[in-house]
């Protein structure tokens, strides 16, 4: 699920999801437009049915996934089939847009009228409410829910210490590369690699392995300026660029500096830190941004060349890092193609965004809770994980959402590339929960907005200064 994540500029709305998150950025934001403005819900029972009346189950969307303006109606049809089925109970889907919906579900909690089920809500998403959830251990045992059909470590990961099975496996959003074919022949450049080990043929012919810096030169050539100009030859002009090399589009810090490794702001004993891949990653951005020019600043990303936060599906990006839940958002670019994730120091890191649903604990139907989690991870699963752009937890569904996929994108993506990339996860992961989360993601929210937007950082101070505010922060909840 998109994560929420943020924009350069803070005017900007933090958008999806998924998604998996999973639909919220630097240019890391879902367009504005397709955000629901407000909830979406006129009946929010408050209390237990009188006798003969059908339970109602209230499904809260916005955490993640589901709240594009585009997918309500779709999700509301997945509604009605339970509800015509079952006169017992009845769901009610309550949308709320992703930058209120922390706040709305707090309020709501607080207030001793939660919402039964969230989601789709990834690892980031859910921090905020931890131990707020509902043991499933219980139900499935109760119901002889096969747990079979999903992987043993998939379900494992919904384990938390203390709290029990607190989900099971929906769907996954691996990161990987997506790229511009017409951007690439248009240079005279070869795509980058689909598999794993590949190397890069240079345009003097020489073969460089895939890794970080040879992606940075690679988004160097194809970053143009006005001229026609590429950021590596004399005369370019930064202040110029019609299209630019590279991007990490609609990711969040953590995802950002994973890609130069797995990693964690905390130790995991409450310690503030900033892994040493980390430092290189993030100044490397930075150095993409102000130096190389490979990567648009925040004003470049919000114009409307540049798709207003979208900016490979503008068609003026060349390669933008994200997951799969940006396959909701590719609708500019007819001809592109997905890419395996370069390396750094020898090793490979995809962050995969993960998505599920979730049981509150205050629920005070959990047995009917129960059976429409189970509807929604079983019989609406397949509709549900085609509009959040999720490839099914299970192996057998996969090959027919990546169908599905097909027939919105007919030029023939490489879907293994995304199938691959799932096998170099980050752990640990950069979505882990840590002391006093929302405000220390915050916090890195805007260091990430102010790379993008201020020239003439010293990166090296200001990472320092990162890591002893979020000491400062984590402190505040011993």
């Amino acid at each position: 699920m998109r994560k929420s994540t943020y924009l350069p500029v803070l005017s900007i709305l933090v958008a999806l999801s998924l998604f998996l998150n999973a639909c919220g950025a630097t240019s890391n934001v879902t367009p504005t437009a397709a955000v629901e403005p407000n909830a979406v819900v006129t009946d929010v029972p408050t209390d237990v049915p009188a006798a003969g009346e059908p339970v109602k189950i209230r499904w809260f969307v916005g955490l993640g996934a589901g709240s594009d303006a585009e997918v309500k109606d779709a999700q509301q049809a997945v509604v009605d089939e339970f509800n015509s089925a079952h006169k017992d109970i009845q769901i009610v889907l309550e949308i709320v847009a992703v930058k209120t919906a922390k706040d709305v579900l707090s309020t709501e909690i607080a207030s001793g009228n939660p919402p039964d089920i969230v989601g789709p809500v990834g690892v980031s998403g859910s921090n905020t409410f931890q131990g707020l959830y509902l043991d499933l251990a219980p139900y499935i045992q109760k119901t002889n829910y096969d747990l079979s059909q999903f992987d043993d470590s998939a379900v494992d990961f919904y384990k938390e210490p203390g709290q029990g099975q607190v989900g099971l496996p929906f769907g996954a959003y691996p990161s990987f590369l997506y790229y511009n074919k017409d951007l690439f022949d248009q240079a005279g450049l070869a795509y980058p690699p689909h598999k794993v080990g590949e190397k890069y043929k240079m345009p003097d012919g020489t073969e460089k392995d895939w890794t970080v810096d040879t992606m940075a030169d690679l988004a160097m050539l194809l970053t143009v300026d006005k001229q026609g100009l590429n950021a590596t030859e004399a005369g370019f002009d930064p202040k110029n660029v019609v299209q630019f090399g590279y991007q990490g589009q609609w990711i969040d810090l953590g995802d950002m500096a994973s890609l130069f490794g797995a990693g964690h702001f905390d130790d995991g004993t409450g310690k503030a830190q900033i892994p040493d891949q980390w430092r290189t990653g993030l100044k490397w951005y930075y150095d993409g941004i102000w130096t190389k020019h490979f990567i648009p600043t925040s004003a470049y990303s919000q114009s409307d060349l540049f798709g207003k936060g979208s900016e490979f599906n503008s068609g003026h990006l060349a390669m933008g890092l994200t997951h799969l839940w940006y396959t909701c958002c590719v609708d500019g670019v007819k001809n592109w193609d997905a890419a395996v994730v370069p390396s750094y120091n020898g090793k490979i890191t995809a962050t995969v965004d993960v998505d599920t649903f979730r049981i509150l604990k205050a629920t005070k139907n959990p047995d009917q809770a129960f059976e429409v989690l189970t509807y929604l991870l079983g019989p609406a699963s397949g509709k549900l994980l085609a509009l959040y752009g999720s490839m099914p937890a299970r192996k057998a569904d996969q090959a027919a959402f990546f169908a599905t996929l097909d027939k919105k994108y007919p030029q023939g993506v490489d879907w293994q590339v995304v199938r691959d990339m799932t096998q170099y996860p980050d752990i640990p992961s950069n979505e882990a929960n840590m002391p006093n989360y929302q405000k220390a993601y915050d916090r890195m929210g805007a260091l990430q907005t102010l790379m993008y937007s201020t020239e003439g950082l010293d990166m090296d101070a200001e990472l320092t200064k990162l890591q002893s505010d979020l000491q400062a922060i984590f402190d505040e909840k011993k």
